[in-house]
């Protein structure tokens, strides 16, 4: 569903939701209209110079949410366990016609995935220190 929106102007986009016969694609439309109020909102109230007629979708994907975890009754008093199962849909936002191409709706994960590296390389360090301690005490003995 949000492959046939990549890539396309917002106006063609929504024409195209609108007009898609899958469940979703209500939300999706809805989705996209509240990114395009928020690009609005940007160039009146904080002025940020942003031409709506030029928008077009940028960035859209959708990854994997929180499960939920259920039980349904089922014979002789058992009960069968599912999952239900949600998506966070991430649309992103930007003018054609710009050289710089910054986004307009900034995805949420961009700065926790600048983050995450710095992390994990600190969790290298202290495995490869514990590693060496215990290299250390082995020839103690």
């Amino acid at each position: 569903m949000l492959d046939l929106i990549k890539g396309r102007r917002v106006e063609d986009a929504l024409n195209t939701l609108a007009f898609t016969k899958k469940r979703v694609a209500a939300k999706v439309e809805k989705l996209v209209r509240s990114a395009v109020e928020n690009a609005n909102y940007l160039s009146s109230e904080k002025n940020i110079d942003v031409d709506l007629d030029n928008l077009y979708v940028k960035h859209a994907v959708a990854n994997d949410g929180p499960r939920m975890k259920r039980i349904r009754p089922a014979p002789m008093g058992r009960a069968f366990r599912y999952v239900r199962r949600i998506a966070h849909i991430e649309i992103a936002l930007a003018e054609r016609g710009k050289n710089g191409t910054a986004d307009l709706a900034t995805v949420v994960g961009e700065e926790k995935a600048a983050a995450a590296p710095t992390k994990t390389k600190k969790k290298r360090v202290v495995a490869k220190k514990k590693k060496s301690v215990g290299k250390k005490a082995v020839a103690k003995r």
